[in-house]
């Protein structure tokens, strides 16, 4: 009994010298905590006292927050009362405006992609129309920014704007909607086989608009899926838990999540029954998908429900919460970090040990770790979501980015839509060979002066030789070589005919079908969307990319 009572006294020792520890690290913890910010409020009314100059104290507390935000990670963000309509876009997808994407063009603004069916496309704004007034305001070296709130307004209320198109200006009325930029802007089918659904983004109802999708392709007899995810940034947890859900059953773990604060340790599984969790699905990556679109690649990865096609992803494997602040602000703060089915966690950005310099580097291959899908094949944390099927990612020839950059292919397609009042449909429409020698005159006079790689790298050499003192030695081999490497933008054109004409073929398609049809006229010339009809070609390779044995690291 004597033990007993010993071993007892040993125990509560024990359990409250742990105790009392902590109440010193938690009582440690407060103090540096309430230290640290009298310092602050000291410093504060320091330079608000006597400070030579008179102070925005608004503004520079913003300022002291934000940098004290930016030591921890891009994702945690102090959001103000004047800011908040923006983070409720962001969310949402949802404000009070006409609808349309802008872009600066010279001094002005100009439209580049009206949405369809909102106040800016029904009032025949077009995108090429310059912005030269709204609301008697004159727009000429306004920012994008500044035009966007002349814009934005209550629904149902007007605004008068006056636009240049074809050299004439012209005044127009809108009437303000509420706009709701929707998740999947278009759903479709490729072929008679195979339907294609684009997912943008991961606002309210994400999940929901890609249930409605999938049932309206199964209408029409679909055999395949194409689930597009790329260039998507992510958004709400649980939209990516509603999209995944569409294609598996009730009672899959999606997603868990672990922080530091015990009420962030969640796990997501799938609530309803699935749409169709047997239709062969492809998810397209690219190095643009992150957060939730991870998630959705992720799962769909780890469970072995589909293909993975396309690039690496971006490897954001953190979430963030939002909590409400004083005065109208909030702050959305990275709570947890995100766990796929297999166990991985593919946050690819180590913040929490910065380089001394203040960088961020990528977590070394060699503390990547392995972990299994539910076939058992191979798949690492650490870095995004590494495709089943890789697809070497397109890099437009220089010419073609100097054309795109320097918008000569957007001005190009404007004219042209002031000269043919209809096109054929999109997925039918081909640039006449007609078409593409008037673009080669329209650009006959026009600056789009680039540097091929090559010549780059010359140039780097000129550097280090003059540095090193080698250059005159060498000047009249270097002055041939450049004379020799000096492109003929007109061949160059030629030369890159093909890759050339499908944008513009995107472009002016863009005129007369908005987003829609951009996307199906670009089905043709899209590498990941041509990866994806050959696996479906071969259900034998379909089935054996998801089984253990083929897969590689």
């Amino acid at each position: 009994m004597k033990n007993l009572i010993k071993k007892f006294r040993w125990y509560y020792l024990l359990v409250f010298t742990v105790l009392g520890l902590l109440s010193f690290r938690v009582a440690d913890n407060y103090f540096e905590l309430s230290k640290n910010l009298e310092l602050y409020a000291s410093v504060f009314r320091e330079i608000n006292t006597y400070y030579v100059d008179d102070i925005d104290a608004g503004k520079l507390n913003k300022k002291a927050i934000d940098e004290m935000l930016r030591t921890l990670d891009p994702y945690t963000n102090f959001i103000s009362e004047a800011e908040a309509e923006d983070f409720r876009f962001q969310m949402t997808g949802q404000y009070g405006g006409v609808g349309s994407q802008i872009a600066p063009k010279d001094d002005y603004v100009v439209i580049t992609d009206p949405y369809e069916g909102y106040p800016a496309q029904k009032a025949d704004l077009r995108a090429g129309d310059l912005l030269i007034n709204v609301e008697g305001k004159d727009i000429k070296g306004k920012t994008t920014s500044d035009v966007s709130k002349l814009l934005k307004g209550q629904p149902g209320s007007t605004v008068k704007v006056i636009i240049r198109r074809n050299g004439k200006e012209i005044a127009k009325t809108l009437v303000r909607e509420e706009i709701k930029v929707k998740n999947v802007p278009y759903s479709g089918l490729i072929n008679a086989e195979t339907g294609y659904i684009k997912l943008s983004g991961f606002t309210n109802d994400a999940g929901k608009e890609v249930r409605d999708a999938l049932l309206e392709l199964k209408k029409k007899n679909i055999k395949q899926v194409i689930l597009d995810v790329r260039a998507n940034p992510g958004g709400l947890l649980n939209e990516a838990v509603n999209v995944v859900n569409v294609f598996t059953p009730q009672g899959i773990e999606v997603v868990t999540t672990k922080g530091k604060v015990s009420e962030w340790d969640k796990s997501y599984k799938t609530a309803f029954g699935a749409i169709d969790n047997t239709i062969p699905l492809i998810v397209l990556t690219s190095r643009g998908s992150a957060s939730a679109s991870e998630i959705v690649s992720g799962t769909i990865q780890d469970i072995d429900r589909g293909v993975v096609v396309g690039q690496r992803t971006f490897g954001k494997g953190l979430v963030q919460s939002t909590r409400p602040l004083n005065y109208n602000t909030q702050i959305k703060i990275t709570t947890a970090k995100y766990y796929t089915p297999s166990g991985r966690c593919i946050q690819a950005l180590d913040y929490s040990h910065r380089n001394e310099d203040g960088s961020v580097g990528s977590i070394a291959d060699s503390l990547k770790r392995e972990f299994k899908t539910k076939n058992g094949r191979k798949v690492f944390d650490g870095g995004g979501v590494e495709p089943d099927v890789k697809v070497e990612m397109k890099v437009y020839s220089q010419i073609a980015q100097s054309l795109l950059s320097k918008q000569i292919i957007f001005d190009f397609a404007t004219q042209y839509r002031e000269q043919y009042e209809s096109i054929a449909a999109a997925k039918d429409f081909i640039l006449s060979a007609t078409d593409f020698e008037s673009f080669k005159s329209f650009i006959a006079n026009k600056e789009y002066e680039y540097s091929t790689q090559t010549e780059k790298e010359l140039e780097e050499f000129k550097k280090k030789a003059e540095q090193e003192k080698y250059f005159d030695a060498i000047k009249s081999t270097y002055e041939s070589l450049k004379l020799q490497l000096k492109h003929d933008k007109q061949a160059d054109i030629d030369k890159n005919k093909e890759e050339i004409i499908s944008l513009i073929e995107e472009e002016i398609v863009r005129r007369y079908y908005y987003q829609k049809g951009r996307i199906e006229a670009g089905f043709a010339h899209d590498s990941d969307v041509q990866e994806a009809l050959k696996i479906f070609a071969d259900p034998v390779k379909y089935t054996q990319i998801l089984q253990v044995q083929n897969h590689k690291k």
